[in-house]
């Protein structure tokens, strides 16, 4: 079976579809960081170094948006992009 059928079979569950959509925000802020990294010609590592982290972890955070692993909760997102 491919990722699209399980997900779609997945999807006709009221409660799955539920936890799916509440989701959403965390996956379009991810989304947008992803597409403003890449439009202002930033590297990971420059990202990283802005957001007082390693080059993995924004590895780690765009990946996830392809990989479907666990991401960082918003609250996580909102530390990390406070600037002193």
């Amino acid at each position: 079976m491919k990722h699209s059928e399980l997900k779609a079979t997945a999807l006709k569950n009221a409660s799955v579809k539920s936890m799916y959509d509440a989701l959403e925000p965390e996956f379009s802020l991810l989304r947008d960081l992803l597409k403003a990294r890449r439009e202002c010609g930033m590297s990971q590592a420059e990202i990283a170094e802005r957001m007082g982290t390693k080059a993995p972890a924004v590895t780690r955070l765009e990946s996830s948006l392809s990989s479907g692993k666990h991401s960082p909760s918003i609250a996580t997102l909102k530390k990390n992009m406070l600037m002193p």
